[in-house]
């Protein structure tokens, strides 16, 4: 259907995206996103951060330019994409909620991991993923070597996450269908799949591994956990055996913290024990556990103890 479009049209197309802010001419804006597509390697810098293993992950922060331009991209085009109901991580108006309210009370969890999963998507799968109805051929090129790194999804860049879900959708939408009429609840998060109901986990397993597999993937087998209602049954870090819940070390944590807060007062608190501890950050633990479980009396009193506290605590330095 895009055959009759000339260069003309397909250059008013590309900008009819606003994918550059700016007070550019259309010119330049043009040659800027061509420019940044030929060698998009060269606005990238790698960053590395601990993993809680004690690994480094690694990075690929784009440049201040390129990142305006991938922001342009996920909200004026990426986000008008459908995807399936099953993804849950990088979606608007769900949460991490979403993603673990279905596993609440299960016989079995079983969570899976996907190997190196932004690395191991390739430029081929993403467009595929970009519908051809919607995007001329030249245009899905171009939006996709804006967003990749020597063909790959860079982890660190804004669109990586939603482009990854457009990848999984039909994965999502198989193996979601499957589970809905064998009665196991599904839901994927980036890279962590989630089951949970009565069922067998060897059969099940094999099946996704063997769909996975086809799309050029591969389990983290280290990360495969079976849980049952005798283990502590932990989902993205939430605890879903009887009701949604941070673990019970988090919650003795905050309370430990309450109790010394309230005995000592936050300065006096960190003078003591050389910590640095704030009323703002200790609000933001408790909401975290309210978020979860709205009804839980005890973490619903810190709550308003600490917010009188933290309010006091802002006038008095708004008057120093």
């Amino acid at each position: 259907m895009w055959k009759y479009l000339d260069k003309d049209n397909m250059k008013q197309f590309i900008l009819s995206l606003n994918l550059v802010s700016g007070k550019q001419s259309e010119e330049e804006q043009f040659k800027l996103l061509y420019t940044i597509s030929n060698h998009p390697e060269k606005y990238y810098t790698k960053k590395y951060i601990m993993k809680k293993a004690g690994t480094k992950r690694r990075l690929l922060v784009p440049s201040p330019l390129l990142k305006k331009i991938q922001r342009n991209i996920l909200n004026h085009v990426l986000k008008g994409l459908r995807i399936s109901e099953y993804a849950t991580a990088y979606v608007p108006n769900k949460s991490l909620k979403d993603n673990v309210s279905v596993h609440v009370g299960k016989k079995i969890v079983l969570k899976l991991d996907i190997k190196n999963f932004f690395e191991n998507i390739t430029f081929e799968q993403l467009y595929a993923a970009l519908p051809s109805a919607i995007f001329p051929p030249s245009v899905k090129v171009l939006i996709l070597k804006l967003c990749t790194y020597q063909d790959y999804l860079p982890q660190g860049a804004p669109t990586s996450p939603y482009l990854s879900n457009l990848v999984m959708k039909n994965f999502d939408t198989y193996v979601g269908n499957y589970c809905a009429n064998q009665h196991i609840c599904y839901t994927r998060y980036s890279d962590d799949l989630t089951f949970s109901g009565d069922f067998d986990v060897k059969r099940l397993k094999n099946k996704v591994e063997g769909f996975l597999d086809a799309m050029g993937f591969s389990l983290n087998e280290e990360k495969t956990k079976v849980l049952r209602p005798g283990n502590r049954q932990m989902i993205t870090g939430v605890v879903v055996n009887q009701k949604l819940n941070v673990s019970k070390s988090m919650r003795k944590k905050i309370r430990q913290e309450m109790f010394f807060i309230q005995k000592y007062g936050v300065e006096n608190h960190n003078q003591r024990t050389k910590q640095s501890l704030t009323y703002a950050s200790l609000l933001g633990k408790i909401n975290y556990v309210l978020f979860l479980d709205p009804q839980n009396k005890e973490f619903k009193t810190y709550q308003k103890y600490l917010k009188l506290c933290y309010n006091n605590y802002t006038k008095k330095e708004m008057n120093v």
